[in-house]
């Protein structure tokens, strides 16, 4: 009998078997990579002296430098990846810190149906607490320097002493976020004063910069005692001990789950991304100078303004679909965007857009809250009202620039 060959021009033939999905030993390595950069930015955070007096020690007997062997180390050893880079100080411990929390969190949310529903019910609220603690200093010292530096770019005037000494204080926001993506165009969004009403806003802005100096610097104390605190308390203890004990056992829901395809909860929350997206005015949003933005800027109620929330929650849902993305791709790389590895243009860009909507949006509800303040000079109060539109202007540039990318095919890098 003859024998049969394969046809060696046969594309399928040499292609082998299909492609194994991403399943729970890919989420487990997952866990274990942020688990073990979480330890390792822990560390680092109390080796540099941000967590004096005990604050960011840990009780346990884990390694909190991430060297476990069964931790990230192995897994990116296993890729042919080296270890993430060290932090550089105790703010860029920190900013680890709230980037392997933050991941934790989120991937828990995502995946939940694969692990342990009451481990995870527990980990997720802590893990969300401990970023948001340590994220609030940053984000109070970042808007002032945002409000100065506005208040100088729409008076004209040298540069307030109170921003050079927040400038020092903390990192630039874009520093921290830098994307070597193409970033979508943004709609003219600056809104310069008439040279008649200059000289108003020249005199309240030094009173206006002033006011939210003193404002925005007690309010960022108040938060790093309230971090220093967090970092020292039982309950981050309980949560360090919790993460030290993922990097070295995940606990998923059952033997079947280690198997598991990701790819249907991935593809949830993709469509939970899409349907709030849908929700969003993107019409109203493409169009330049729709005023959208500033509608209620008159009103007295001092809650945040009511058109944000969507656009806020869009951009938790983005981030959570970009993490989902990162499972699948088998890494924790920041700009893993794709399930093949591959980095999506457009998410980037949305992204960034959403991240300057909420900068430009807290921003304006903080020179609204000072406007508020008794007694204040009308130049003072002017200059805030002004100050107030040009960030609510930002938020409408924002919005259009996430409206640009987000309706942009996908492009991968």
């Amino acid at each position: 009998m003859a024998q049969r060959h394969l046809d060696p021009t046969d594309p399928t033939a040499a292609a082998g078997p299909p492609p194994v999905p991403a399943g729970g030993d890919a989420l487990a390595d997952y866990l274990r990579a942020q688990a073990t950069e979480f330890l390792r930015a822990l560390r680092l955070h109390r080796e540099s002296g941000a967590g004096a007096h005990g604050n960011g020690a840990h009780p346990s007997g884990a390694h909190p430098s991430g060297a476990h062997p069964s931790g990230a180390g192995a897994v990116d050893r296993g890729r042919g990846r080296g270890p993430a880079p060290a932090p550089d100080g105790p703010v860029d411990a920190a900013r680890a810190l709230r980037r392997a929390a933050r991941r934790l969190s989120g991937t828990l949310h995502t995946f939940q149906p694969l692990l342990d529903a009451e481990w995870a019910e527990a980990m997720r609220p802590e893990l969300a607490w401990l970023s948001g603690t340590l994220a609030l200093e940053h984000a109070y010292a970042s808007r002032l320097d945002r409000l100065l530096q506005a208040l100088h770019r729409l008076s004209g005037s040298a540069a307030f002493p109170a921003q050079q000494q927040a400038g020092r204080a903390a990192p630039a926001r874009a520093a921290a976020t830098a994307d070597p993506a193409p970033v979508a165009p943004l709609a003219p969004s600056v809104t310069r004063p008439s040279p008649a009403d200059r000289g108003n806003l020249t005199v309240g802005a030094a009173k206006a910069g002033a006011l939210l100096d003193r404002q925005l610097t007690l309010a960022r104390t108040r938060a790093h005692s309230t971090a220093l605190q967090a970092l020292g308390s039982s309950r981050f203890h309980a949560v360090a001990d919790k993460v030290a004990l993922l990097a070295s056992d995940v606990p998923l829901k059952d033997t079947a789950a280690a198997a598991a395809d990701l790819r249907p909860l991935a593809a949830a929350a993709r469509d939970r991304l899409t349907d709030a997206v849908a929700a969003l005015p993107l019409v109203t949003a493409g169009n330049p100078y729709n005023a959208q933005a500033l509608v209620h800027g008159l009103s007295p109620d001092p809650a945040p303004h009511p058109q944000d929330a969507q656009w806020h929650q869009v951009r938790l849902l983005l981030r959570l679909h970009r993490y989902a993305l990162e499972v699948l791709a088998g890494t924790d790389a920041e700009d893993a965007d794709g399930a093949d590895g591959t980095t999506d243009v457009r998410l980037l860009a949305a992204g960034e857009a959403l991240d300057r909507h909420r900068d430009a949006s807290e921003a304006a509800a903080a020179a609204a809250q000072a406007a508020r303040t008794p007694r204040i000079a009308p130049a003072t109060a002017y200059a805030l009202g002004v100050l107030h539109a040009d960030q609510r202007h930002e938020v409408e540039a924002a919005r259009y620039a996430f409206q640009h990318s987000w309706r942009k095919e996908p492009i991968r890098l």
